[in-house]
């Protein structure tokens, strides 16, 4: 699981997608990730889950910074590429609290504090957690192929997403 802030995700949105980047203290984690890996897509603030991604390459270092950053000097070099596989609208993605007391990823944490669970940018939640949330997200509807555009909403995990699911 990423667990973006609001700005990073919506930088995934305008690119669709198809590309993760990761700051130089995940190198390690990235490094490790392969062809064939799931990633779900947590955005903080909004509390939401809205995408799920599958790695489509192996790791690969580039400094252009791409995504707007609170460090002056991280540039998320450390990036793979993703094929998306569910991208949920505005009006459907899964709201994380109805959802994250039910996960495992979050029980050593008393129930209002589960936010805590997903500080930090990359998590490995148990299969049975990825599994609940991708059946959630599966009741939603995929992305139409246009744009919403709801900047003014803080809760819209889609604003301005065009892609093609």
């Amino acid at each position: 699981m990423i667990a973006v802030r609001p700005e990073y995700y919506d930088k995934c949105v305008e690119q669709g997608f198809t590309l993760l980047g990761m700051g130089r203290n995940q190198r390690k984690r990235v490094q490790r990730m392969a062809i064939g890996d799931r990633v779900l897509f947590y955005v903080s603030v909004r509390l939401v889950f809205g995408v799920v991604a599958t790695v489509s390459s192996t790791y690969f270092e580039d400094p252009t910074p791409t995504w707007p950053t609170t460090e002056p000097d991280e540039t998320f070099a450390w990036r793979v590429n993703l094929k998306p596989d569910i991208i949920l609208d505005d009006d459907h993605v899964v709201d994380a609290r109805l959802i994250a007391p039910r996960m495992q990823y979050v029980k050593k944490w008393a129930p209002e504090q589960w936010p805590l669970a997903f500080q930090g940018l990359l998590h490995l939640v148990p299969k049975q957690d990825f599994a609940l949330i991708e059946d959630e997200m599966a009741k939603g509807v995929k992305r139409p192929d246009v744009a919403l555009g709801n900047d003014s909403d803080p809760w819209c995990a889609l604003d301005g997403l065009a892609t093609k699911a």
